[in-house]
């Protein structure tokens, strides 16, 4: 039997539950109705003459992939610019930042060259973002496998000349693909440096999916400088199986690597910028972004060309159908996320006089049918969001729960800026995720305007009646 302390308690919790998942709707249920009959009108629009999918389309095949500091990347400021300007965006502009510039190189090769069973067998593998090369010879070593860094540890008597390989895979038990992500990233982050503490000589690393293939995707890795640097790579999840298979068969395999990467010095950037000036409070801003930077595997268009389309074609869609938000939506296409967070840190950084950022909203988990939002804020502004949930029920949208944002706005966060982020049914995202297979014609169509329009409809609704 409860306490009437744990009734009490109880119905808290449940209360609390209620207010997260059941938001208010506005008090003023004439405007409740005017919003509604909006958002379905911005949801139809964008579903029949949405133009999302289209510029998805011009920037990764015309620009395509643009890691940070290449000629690519450039390109894609340039088409930024150049398309907010044609689509008629207010005060568009470019902003500065020196971004890093770390270049694949023509060469990278891999093979198993000493298995008894098979003989000399190619690997599929790539360079780690800012990995330096191997030797001009390259490296031959005898592999030393292992799952975690306390294991590297417990063996580390026997790591001094190994290429250290890190192979723990995704935990497929996780419900959410992000979770399966942040339990094994680690490895890529960090192997090179844990494999060089022990006398390695390079870092081999399953790739960050859950499914298997012959693709290996790469990502950022870094260095320490009180410790010696070796190169990383990553291997595919066929690649990784194998060459696991084979260990556990003949215990020792030798394994051949090259990589011709390397860092050149920082280079001029930048953040493309364009907005819809509010009419009655244009200090008061509400910005929406994604990143311009993707890495030079694919074509980028996942990670994040969906969220440059979804960040531009939101503000298209407000001035096309003629709607003049109250406050300042910004449009803000961040350099780069990947690999240095560059474009996040330098517009939080800028001096704006008499500006107010009063919400960011971030597009970084793909191109896929939009869920809702994720919010990091205080309680009271968390609920000022959260009551709009309603507006979303039409297209399955309407989960707005405590916790989300993204990399880009996060240096905002520091500011007190509430974080918003677009949760989309990323199960698929890490099929794509920094490996060739990150091309347009993995992006449906619909559902890349549908998170457009999502987008188009909370900033509208946020910039009309403020937080």
């Amino acid at each position: 039997m409860l306490t009437q302390l744990n009734k009490l308690s109880v119905a808290l919790l449940v209360h609390s539950i209620l207010s997260m998942t059941l938001p208010a709707q506005p008090v003023d249920t004439a405007k409740a109705r005017e919003y509604e009959l909006l958002a379905r009108k911005i949801f139809s629009t964008g579903l029949a003459s949405g133009k999302a999918y289209e510029l998805l389309t011009e920037l990764t095949t015309r620009v395509g992939a643009r890691v940070s500091g290449s000629p690519q990347a450039d390109q894609a400021v340039e088409w930024g610019k150049r398309t907010m300007e044609r689509l008629g965006f207010d005060k568009v502009h470019l902003e500065m930042a020196m971004v890093p510039h770390w270049v694949r190189g023509p060469l990278e090769e891999a093979s198993i060259v000493s298995s008894k069973s098979l003989g000399n067998v190619p690997l599929k593998i790539c360079a780690l973002g800012g990995s330096i090369a191997t030797p001009e010879g390259g490296i031959t070593a005898e592999v030393l496998e292992v799952k975690s860094f306390e294991e590297l540890q417990a063996q580390k008597d026997k790591a001094k000349g190994k290429i250290i390989f890190f192979n723990r895979p995704f935990d497929r038990s996780k419900l959410n693909s992000f979770e399966m992500y942040g339990g094994a990233v680690n490895q890529r982050g960090q192997g090179a440096v844990e494999a060089a503490k022990v006398g390695g000589v390079a870092a081999l690393v399953r790739s960050m999916t859950s499914r298997i293939d012959d693709v290996p995707h790469t990502g950022a890795m870094g260095y320490v400088d009180s410790i010696a640097k070796v190169p990383a790579a990553a291997i595919s999840t066929v690649g990784a199986n194998l060459l696991d298979d084979l260990l556990n068969k003949e215990g020792n395999v030798t394994v051949y690597l090259k990589l011709t990467c390397k860092t050149l010095p920082d280079v001029e950037s930048a953040n493309v910028v364009g907005e819809l000036t509010g009419t009655e409070k244009p200090d008061e801003v509400i910005v929406v972004g994604g990143h311009l930077d993707s890495w030079d595997k694919g074509q980028g268009a996942h990670d994040d060309g969906a969220g440059i389309a979804h960040s531009i074609e939101a503000l298209r869609l407000l001035k096309d159908m003629g709607l003049k938000p109250k406050r300042t939506i910004r449009a803000v296409l961040f350099i780069n996320e990947e690999n240095g967070l560059r474009g996040g840190e330098a517009y939080a950084a800028k001096e704006r006089p008499g500006e107010k950022q009063i919400a960011a909203l971030e597009s970084d988990a793909g191109g896929f049918t939009p869920r809702g939002f994720g919010v990091s804020t205080d309680s009271v502004r968390f609920e000022k969001i959260a009551r709009w949930a309603y507006l979303f029920e039409p297209i399955d949208a309407d989960r707005i729960r405590k916790g989300g944002g993204g990399a880009d706005i996060s240096p905002l966060a520091r500011k007190g800026v509430p974080q918003i982020g677009l949760r989309v049914d990323g199960q698929r995202y890490f099929d794509y995720h920094h490996s060739d297979n990150d091309t347009i014609d993995k992006v449906n169509e619909r559902e890349l305007e549908l998170g457009a329009a999502s987008i188009a409809t909370l900033v509208y609704v946020l910039a009309q009646e403020g937080l």
